[in-house]
């Protein structure tokens, strides 16, 4: 069973020994771009710019993109339809979609995509590891910390889990059919689960028999901030600023 999009895409990122500081500070100024800003043309901008640099500068390929950003644009569709159909209760109740509803819709949507690429952009590029390297420099809480990583390794858990039955599953024709189908997708989800709680209960009960006290946490290198890099990202927020200020007819 294939891995994280996420994660593969992160490992082999040519943006991989950039400094976490420096990839963060433009994926969290494009976001706030995206949601602060009006959605037109902001959004489209921010989308364009993220992807761009996704795939162009860190050299993320484009079927590990289509791979990550499937769910997240599912939640956003549906989202926007919600926003856009109308419920009318004058001469009974029926679903409409106005000018104005449709019109908020796109904006939820372009702010939803514009959002979810500029964090695609962090997340793709900084494995895990680097990122709860970065979280403990800032001296959040370590049980935080601890918590992020242990369910970050328990994903692993259940995707392993989840490949190896379905795949025995698959060799006794349990998915021939639509009512096979479904009643192994059934046995699927609640043998992934029991196994699940039974390997973390394991993880916890070896962790106490060891007398952990601290963290599980690893040696990291820190990589040293480019000034080169957090100078691009500020043009480059600055530039997005000043197209949307003039679209919105702020500036002259």
């Amino acid at each position: 069973m294939r891995g994280l999009a996420i994660d593969d895409a992160a490992w082999s990122s040519r943006w991989r020994d950039h400094a976490v500081r420096d990839k963060a500070c433009l994926s969290l100024g494009l976001l706030l771009a995206a949601a602060l800003l009006p959605p037109w043309p902001t959004s489209a901008i921010v989308a364009v710019v993220a992807l761009g640099l996704l795939v162009g500068r860190a050299g993320t390929s484009l079927a590990l993109v289509a791979r990550a950003v499937r769910g997240p644009l599912a939640f956003v569709a549906i989202g926007s339809v919600s926003v856009a159909v109308v419920v009318s209760t004058s001469g009974g109740p029926f679903l409409s979609v106005t000018t104005d509803s449709a019109a908020r819709a796109a904006g939820v949507a372009g702010h939803a995509v514009a959002g979810c690429s500029a964090m695609l952009l962090l997340a793709m590029t900084t494995p895990m590891v680097d990122l709860l390297a970065g979280l403990r420099r800032l001296r959040l809480p370590a049980a935080c910390v601890e918590v992020a990583g242990l369910v970050y390794r328990m994903l692993f858990v259940l995707l392993e889990s989840v490949g190896t039955i379905r795949e025995s599953q698959a060799a006794r024709l349990g998915y021939s059919s639509p009512s096979r189908s479904l009643r192994s997708a059934g046995m699927l989800t609640a043998a992934t689960l029991t196994r699940s709680w039974s390997r973390a209960r394991r993880l916890e009960q070896g962790l106490a028999g060891r007398e952990l006290t601290g963290s599980l946490q690893t040696l990291d290198e820190p990589v040293p901030g480019s000034t080169a890099f957090l100078a691009a990202t500020a043009s480059a927020l600055v530039a997005i600023v000043a197209v949307a200020a003039l679209s919105a007819g702020v500036l002259p």
